[in-house]
């Protein structure tokens, strides 16, 4: 039992340690937070309906594509392009109608074969032999079995590809993402039902002085309502943890002392306020003292208004006494207890947002409609970058992943590259990444940007192809480009692709190939080549290829020749897409890395081993987000990672 402080004590105390030392305010803080050393608290798993507001303890990656396969955008008919090359309202085709509609949860039966066309509820599954679909209003009945379309397609319009949205086994939300309705959507989008969050600081909340009145009661003489424990209370919650209110205690040393031993053994975290400074009845900051080692590392610091602050480390827990007086108590816990706290709470330190931003590509939009663009901001030299996201309105991450939206009014026919827009932020805090990637997204940049967000480093990564991202760093609107272009002359990769200011920085090596259904016997046993003669030899054998600007679709024109096979126009944007057409029968063979072929359980057929690398601005190579990453590439730890993914670490030699 801790006995009684003596009456001679507190007064001497009261009269020769009104401060112990004051300090400069960079001290306090370095003091604190060395001895405290804070990090994110342990993990816990909740269900999505208790999410909301929660900070991801771990990276969550999708089970499943989605969408799980393609789809319809719109209300329509799912046709052949090539069968509409010529329509137009003055020169409409007739379609001969298939024997079924499709409507959502129904599969297709029939194919789409030439002269034919299925009638499709948006959202339902394309058919085998469509490559796009047309909107209903371009259509009309013409007979019971067929329809007049007076539009011509683009291939894939009005198309969502399986895993367009998110591609299994792709990582889409990281440590450290903070969870709103959009992340919620997301997870149950990839059938997630509980989420791997940082478990919430529990922060004990006390006020202290005889002068306290609770909030509702009525004030005696000489008394004051207690602002200050519904402030920090509502403080402790914006900022990530979970207050507990012990009330406001008189400053009576036995009920004091019980008090903040009882917060002390109950809570993660404690903060009183009042009695900090000089005055006979001061008892509070002898009373942290003797809580545990280290104790009180700093009590005064050189703030106005705030110098009665007492900073304290008990057996690891953080205690601190903010002065009375509620806007030093508020001032001194936003500047120095708040970020400390959101360190446990596994929360980014709070930076502010702008408003206006270079839009850097033409962003198209339809005449007589306002519309509202989504975009990811991004930092450039000369402030904010803003990229469209561009997925779609059926698409569940285009609107977790941006930061904001602009407007295009209704009678602009599309927004020029370079202009400037005025973003509305869907939080009023935006921290710009310290890392920035754009360009192919693979799978294994998530073993090295996971390691980086664990170390504190805010990473953004847009998948927006080879080439974009060679354009997006010429601009100085990223720090990395992830490329895998093949020079057609002199078949190799990558280094003849860079423009002045831009260095290839190796990143690893992974095996293009192939894909089919186990047991196709046009591919069965073969070698890739003959297996692709082959297919180009058979009408029936229906391809599936990449979207213009892959480096994967440069190999395969490469490999075709000149050839446009059935399947050609069907140009999904990444190797899960490929596939799962393939998988799914939508196809019957594509180009694709041997990770996603293993993962879809299909057959593979080597072409060669391209180079995934990342052309790095060379103004940026110093940044510490960009040291960090380079380190990360020559990692052991990394590179065992990248070998499970079945990726070739650079400088290792082949089997």
């Amino acid at each position: 039992m801790n006995e009684p402080l003596p009456e001679k004590a507190v007064r001497d105390g009261v009269r020769q340690e009104q401060f112990l030392t004051v300090l400069p305010r960079a001290e306090a803080v370095r003091r604190f937070e060395t001895a405290l050393d804070p990090k994110p608290l342990g993990v816990e798993h909740v269900p999505l309906a208790e999410a909301l507001g929660r900070v991801l303890a771990e990276d969550v990656a999708s089970p499943i594509d989605v969408p799980p396969f393609d789809r319809s955008g719109v209300d329509g008919f799912a046709v052949r392009a090539a069968d509409l090359a010529g329509a137009g309202e003055t020169a409409p085709v007739t379609l001969t109608l298939n024997n079924e509609a499709i409507a959502c949860g129904v599969a297709p039966s029939l194919a789409v074969t030439p002269g034919m066309t299925t009638p499709i509820a948006t959202g339902g599954p394309i058919p085998r032999g469509a490559d796009a679909v047309v909107m209903v209003e371009y259509t009309e009945p013409v007979a019971p079995d067929a329809v007049a379309v007076r539009r011509a397609p683009a291939p894939g319009a009005f198309i969502a590809f399986a895993g367009s949205d998110i591609a299994r086994g792709e990582v889409f939300l990281r440590r450290g993402a903070i969870l709103g309705s959009r992340e919620v959507g997301m997870l149950a989008a990839c059938g997630v039902a509980e989420a791997p969050v940082v478990r919430k600081p529990r922060v004990a909340v006390l006020s202290t002085g005889d002068e306290l009145v609770e909030p509702g009661r009525a004030l005696r003489p000489a008394a004051i309502y207690d602002a200050n424990g519904p402030i920090v209370c509502a403080a402790v919650a914006e900022n990530g943890g979970e207050s507990v209110f012990f009330g406001a205690i008189p400053d009576e040393e036995a009920a004091l002392d019980a008090a903040i031993r009882e917060a002390f053994a109950a809570c993660d975290m404690v903060i009183l306020s009042g009695g900090t400074s000089k005055g006979a009845g001061d008892l509070t900051y002898r009373l942290v003292a003797r809580l545990g080692e280290p104790g009180i590392v700093a009590h005064g610091v050189a703030l106005k208004p705030g110098k009665p602050l007492c900073l304290a480390v008990c057996g690891a827990k953080p205690v601190v006494i903010l002065p009375g007086f509620p806007t030093s108590a508020m001032f001194t816990f936003h500047d120095i207890v708040a970020p400390v706290l959101r360190r446990l709470a596994g929360l980014p330190l709070r930076a502010d947002a702008q408003l206006s931003a270079t839009v850097p590509v033409r962003v198209a939009s339809e005449l007589g409609r306002t519309e509202y663009v989504m975009v990811s901001l991004v930092a450039r030299e000369d402030g904010f970058a803003a990229y469209p996201t561009g997925k779609g309105s059926g698409s569940v991450t285009a609107f977790a992943h941006a930061d904001g939206f602009f407007t295009i009014d209704a009678l602009t026919e599309a927004l020029p590259a370079g202009s400037e827009a005025s973003v509305s932020l869907f939080t009023p805090h935006v921290r710009a990444p310290d890392l920035v990637v754009i360009g192919s997204h693979d799978v294994g940049i998530d073993a090295v940007v996971g390691r980086l967000a664990a170390e504190g480093f805010g990473v953004r990564v847009l998948a927006v192809g080879s080439l974009g991202g060679l354009a997006a760093a010429r601009r100085g609107e990223c720090d990395l480009a992830p490329i895998h272009l093949i020079d057609p002359k002199t078949g190799l990769y990558n280094e003849s692709f860079l423009t002045l200011g831009l260095e290839l920085v190796p990143g690893w090596r992974r095996m293009q190939g192939v894909v089919f259904r186990p047991g196709d016997p046009r591919f069965e046993g073969g070698e890739a080549e003959a297996a692709v003669r082959a297919a180009l030899a058979d009408p029936d054998c229906l391809m599936v290829n990449r979207n213009p600007g892959a480096g994967t679709r440069i190999l395969i024109d490469g490999l075709l020749g000149g050839a446009r096979p059935q399947g050609y126009w069907n140009q999904p944007r990444s190797h899960n897409a490929v596939a799962a057409a393939v998988a799914q029968g939508r196809a019957d063979w594509g180009v694709a890395i041997a990770p996603v072929a293993a993962a879809y359980g299909l057959g593979f057929l080597a072409l060669g081993e391209e180079h995934y690398d990342f052309a790095l601005v060379g103004t940026r190579r110093g940044r510490p987000a960009v040291t960090a990453f380079l380190a990360l590439l020559t990692d052991a730890a990394v590179q065992d990672d990248l070998r499970r993914l079945g990726f070739r670490p650079e400088g290792e030699g082949a089997e």
